[in-house]
């Protein structure tokens, strides 16, 4: 049996290896269109490669897709996170967990983890092609005995089974070759970046995290965690997911939106004056800038009072009363004009692909055509950062190459 695999990322590897598994007599051939194999897992998590995340209950581990979250509820059940741990320790890999229940190899090396892959392709024969893409996939005859037929370039090669891992395009064109093959491709959109705010003063505190509640103008999506504050916007957790929930509504507004900070995490304006009235006794002959009744980082408690008109160097107890709304309304629901998204570091992440409707997610098999599978980000599945995207790619690749009918 001859099986191709298109694409040479984690997917890719790790269906190919599974192929080579679950069919030893197989000859498995990974092709790549680029010069580079493991590109992403060689550079997540700052080059130390967040091979997955710590939630071991597979419904909790789904909700952490924006989309794809009933369709990999079926795929966890049959490799899911411990299968993962277990697969990369067999291999000598152990792995360790962060305070955020990210994991990483113990090494902090993503080396570590393309070496596992590529050793463990070596060893059980996987043959690898670079500067391979594939530009047509031709489907078997209805009813005939001939296999898939795959065009590399100005030659051609046969499969009996194929296996799709060839990651997720920014652009709808780039996958007319998959929707050629009868699939319907939902319309990719950027998911996990930064916003952009070039016109917001906020910026000259890059550097600065605080927690926030964020919330986006026009929807009802909400996120808290951290906020990182950059020299050219808003970044951090809570910012990229509420980009990734909000892929497709925030594409819908080309970026442009305002985005709502509750810098106290959700507490209600009233909630805030009973606090500042309680602490009275303490606050009054504080400066305003000593007073800080929420150990807010001083940079940011600075600029909010600036923000509020309020002088620093004034005795809190000397603050007009509508000096101090101000500056509650800024504490509780800050805006600010959002004008467009960069990438973070990495994470280059696509919502969008092969509609999951038409692939069996026990599988990862076409519904529409036998003998062809999918795996990654091709499909249209995306999670939010915290290793989640690697053990995605890690269950569909493993699921499809198993090649199960």
């Amino acid at each position: 049996m001859q099986v191709a695999v298109v694409g040479g990322g984690a997917a890719g590897f790790f269906a190919a290896l599974s192929a080579k598994h679950h069919h030893p007599q197989a000859s498995v051939t990974l092709y790549e269109k680029s010069d580079k194999l493991l590109s992403k897992v060689r550079i997540s998590g700052g080059g130390r490669c967040n091979v997955t995340h710590q939630c071991l209950e597979i419904r909790k581990l789904a909700k952490h897709y924006p989309r794809g979250e009933r369709f990999l509820k079926k795929s966890f059940t049959r490799f899911a996170v411990k299968d993962t741990i277990a697969w990369f320790a067999a291999r000598g890999v152990d792995l360790k967990v962060e305070p955020d229940g990210r994991m990483f190899p113990v090494s902090d090396d993503s080396a570590t983890i393309v070496d596992a892959l590529m050793n463990e392709a070596a060893a059980m024969d996987v043959r690898i092609e670079k500067l391979a893409g594939v530009s047509e996939l031709v489907l078997p005859k209805q009813g005939g005995d001939g296999g898939f037929r795959l065009m590399i370039g100005s030659r051609q090669v046969s499969a009996d089974r194929v296996v799709l891992t060839s990651g997720g395009y920014p652009q709808a064109r780039a996958y007319a070759w998959l929707a050629a093959t009868g699939h319907t491709i939902v319309p990719p959109v950027p998911s996990l970046f930064t916003f952009n705010m070039p016109q917001e003063p906020i910026r000259e505190l890059m550097g600065v995290v605080v927690p926030a509640r964020v919330r986006l103008s026009g929807s009802d999506l909400e996120s808290t965690g951290p906020v990182l504050i950059t020299h050219w916007g808003l970044s951090g957790p809570a910012i990229l997911r509420s980009s990734a929930w909000g892929a497709r509504v925030l594409n819908e507004l080309g970026h442009r939106f305002t985005v709502q900070l509750n810098w106290l995490q959700g507490r209600s304006e009233e909630q805030v004056r009973h606090f500042f009235t309680e602490q009275a006794d303490l606050l009054d002959r504080k400066q305003a800038e000593n007073a800080n009744p929420f150990q807010l980082p001083k940079r940011f408690w600075g600029y909010l009072l600036a923000k509020a008109a309020i002088d620093p160097m004034k005795p809190w107890g000397t603050i007009k009363k509508t000096d101090k709304n101000r500056l509650v309304d800024l504490l509780t629901n800050d805006r600010y004009q959002v004008e467009g998204k960069t990438t973070f570091k990495e994470e280059f992440v696509t919502a969008g692909g092969v509609s999951l409707e038409e692939v069996d997610p026990l599988t990862l098999q076409s519904r529409k055509v036998p003998g062809l599978y999918f795996a990654g980000e091709v499909l249209d599945i995306d999670g939010i950062t915290g290793g989640f995207n690697f053990q995605a790619a890690w269950t569909t690749g493993y699921l499809a190459g198993k090649l199960e009918p």
